[in-house]
This record gives structure tokens, sequence and C-alpha cells, in this order.
């Protein structure tokens, strides 16, 4: 038995490839299928495939723009754009680690290049190694692993 644990939720809705892309794609303003497709290079049906999900999982919703022929195209909803902020931290991780230069830079509204950082809302605090402590709330489990 695995150990229960949101991140393992998330990832099953949002922790392949093609789907982290498509936010991107979405968050960047680009909300139609031709244009992700470009953008992405992602194979025709497997984008249709990771669309269709996150419509079902309510990340994104499909609105329609054209009649005739039908045409769609996909903005986030609350719980879309309530990932923006990981997306910002996971570009944030790769532009430090894995590339030589940033392929994108992102400004906030103040016009600095945007620095994101998680605080601790209670405190305002940035949150850092070693800052934090886990406490298992999942019943027959423990941080080392399950009780039972």
């Amino acid at each position: 038995m695995a150990r229960p644990c949101s991140i393992a939720e998330a990832l099953t809705v949002i922790g392949e490839k093609y789907s982290l892309l498509v936010l991107r794609e979405v968050f960047l303003g680009v909300r139609r299928f031709e244009a992700m497709a470009r953008n992405i290079g992602a194979p025709r049906d497997i984008l249709a495939a990771r669309l269709k999900r996150l419509v079902e999982a309510g990340i994104l919703e499909k609105v329609p723009y054209s009649e005739r022929p039908p045409r769609y195209e996909y903005r986030p909803t609350k719980a879309g754009l309530d990932l923006q902020p990981v997306l910002h931290m996971l570009r944030q991780w790769g532009d430090r680690h894995l590339v030589d230069r940033p392929a994108m830079v992102v400004e906030h509204r103040c016009g600095a290049v945007l620095e994101a950082v998680v605080t601790c809302a209670h405190c305002g605090e940035p949150v850092e190694a070693g800052s934090c402590t886990a406490r298992v709330e999942a019943p027959g489990w423990s941080l080392a692993g399950p009780t039972a």
C-alpha cells in the first residue's frame, strides 16, 4: 500500500509532461488547439487526450469560439489558476539548475523580473529547507511509513 499523499493525487492529474506544457501555454494566453499543438510539439492525439483530462479534472474549461465549424478554446478554472505559482516555481527551478540561460523571463506587474518565493501565510517568512516539520494525519501512517 502506498503512502496517502496529495502530491501523488496531484500527479495523477498534472504529472505528465504534456499536461504541464498545456498549462504553460494557457497561462501564456495560448488557448486554441492548433496553436498549442504547434508550441508544445505533442502528437495531436496525445494533446487531445491531455486537454480532455484537464477539462474532466476541472482544471480547464472548454469554451466554444466558433459554431461552424465547432471550435473551442481552453480557459483555466479557479483550480487551474491555483496551479500558476507551481509552474512559476518549476520554471524557476529549471532556470537555476538545468539551463545555461532562461528561455523566458516573467515580469511581475511591479516591473521586476519575478522571483517566486513560497512564504508562510501566517508569519510571512519564506519557506526554506529545514524550516518546516511534517505531521502525518493519515491513520495508520507515520513519517517512516505504515504503522500497522
